[in-house]
């Protein structure tokens, strides 16, 4: 079956099935009754000691599979008690009530599908592609039972991936990523995904990716990092998005040059799921995270979220001999790291500064330190409400920091222990 033959039944589907439940098919529902996991009304609202309310099929799925973090804010829980939340639950049921939510839409079987694809041929141009793949994304952003009958429809990811790696209009790669972005998610669609692009007539996979990651709206350059992400679930799938050297360099450059959160969010998620193996460090390194980096650490306008991934980007560097070398080398990165003490990321700060100070012994990093006032707030991290692994690395830091100050002729020492005296640790 071709591309345009599966794509067009699809589209004389979509028409008829809007047609039969239009209403109900757009309604907009209140972001506050869809649970965070689902993204599906929530039937039995709880909340979590995080304050974070969830349906309760979807948080006890969570926790069940061994996770200890509320998905939303990603804190660990001291608690796994779950609140019913009966105000949400009464206000879910009126609204409910109010648009007949209840009852579901009507979907044609298979078989009625298939009568579809019959009726139509491959004749059909370029413009009539784009409109039935804009359909499929308007029926798949709807609800999560649209994401999950796209993803079950025998051949359909086959077909769009088919698409991607053979396509060039940008318009019609952004709404494959787009789709694709939708359903990766689904049970069974990365490992479909992953499958295909390992096979020869699926090599311009990342090419595409590429292509949209340079030339792309913005919000397909978010979802093309995101499928990347997705992807990257295992060693093989890393080293294959890793060998694509146009690709690395076009994520760290997206992470130096763009202005947009969402999308340096995506990248920097992207980058710490590929770069967990020795030579994915060291790849990073040579194409030149530790300054992108630092440059974007230093800038006042990063928001906490980013500064947390790139210090977490940055402790995966450290953990390699080039890394190491890179941070010794640009003594911007050691005064990013002392900035994030205490605001973002601060285990990461404090792991990547005892790594270099403490246990590589590296001066050039130590004096950068020193300068940037380092050991106060290394003394104030200890006071804080730290981790003991956390405390223990900064007691270290203190002591390496303090005798180089001391082996550096006396510089700063006097001034370290006027103004932290009140914070001295125990």
């Amino acid at each position: 079956m071709t591309p345009l033959l599966l794509l067009s039944a699809l589209s004389a589907f979509l028409t008829i099935w809007q047609k039969m439940g239009r209403q109900e098919l757009f309604i907009t529902v209140p972001s506050l009754f869809r649970c965070p996991i689902s993204m599906e009304v929530m039937r039995s609202p709880v909340s979590l000691c995080t304050g974070v309310t969830y349906d309760r099929s979807s948080i006890q799925h969570w926790l069940e599979s061994g996770h200890d973090t509320c998905p939303a804010t990603m804190q660990v829980l001291p608690s796994k008690h779950l609140v019913p939340n009966l105000t949400l639950h009464r206000l879910i049921n009126l609204w409910l009530l109010e648009h007949h939510s209840s009852q579901s839409s009507p979907k044609p079987s298979t078989q009625q599908i298939q009568v579809y694809i019959e009726k139509f041929d491959d004749e059909n141009s370029e413009v009539d592609l784009r409109d039935y793949l804009a359909k499929i994304v308007d029926f798949a952003k709807v609800r999560n039972q649209n994401r999950r009958f796209l993803a079950d429809f025998d051949g359909f990811v086959e077909v769009i991936v088919g698409v991607l790696c053979k396509r060039a209009e940008m318009e019609v790669l952004e709404l494959i990523i787009r789709i694709l972005d939708l359903l990766i998610s689904q049970h069974g669609v990365k490992e479909r995904v992953h499958s295909l692009i390992f096979r020869s007539n699926y090599q311009n996979f990342f090419p595409s990716i590429c292509f949209v990651l340079r030339n792309g709206s913005l919000s397909s350059k978010r979802e093309s990092a995101r499928i990347l992400e997705s992807l990257a679930h295992d060693a093989e799938s890393k080293r294959r998005i890793l060998e694509q050297e146009d690709l690395l360099s076009m994520l760290l450059h997206l992470v130096s040059s763009d202005n947009d959160p969402d999308l340096h969010d995506a990248v920097l998620s992207c980058l710490i799921a590929v770069s967990r193996s020795r030579s994915a460090k060291a790849e990073l390194v040579r194409f030149g995270v530790v300054l992108v980096l630092s440059e974007r650490l230093l800038d006042p306008n990063t928001k906490l979220s980013i500064a947390e991934k790139c210090l977490k980007l940055l402790s995966i560097a450290s953990t390699c001999a080039e890394g190491r070398s890179a941070i010794s080398e640009n003594p911007k990165c050691a005064a990013a790291l002392v900035g994030g003490l205490m605001k973002a990321g601060t285990e990461d700060a404090v792991a990547v500064l005892w790594g270099m100070c403490c246990v590589h012994g590296d001066r050039k990093v130590r004096d950068v330190v020193i300068k940037c006032n380092g050991v106060t707030k290394i003394l104030l991290v200890m006071q804080s409400d730290c981790e003991g692994n956390v405390r223990s690395m900064c007691g270290e830091l203190v002591k390496v920091l303090r005798d180089g100050c001391k082996s550096g002729g006396g510089l700063g020492l006097g001034r370290y222990e006027t103004k932290t005296a009140h914070i001295m640790p125990c």
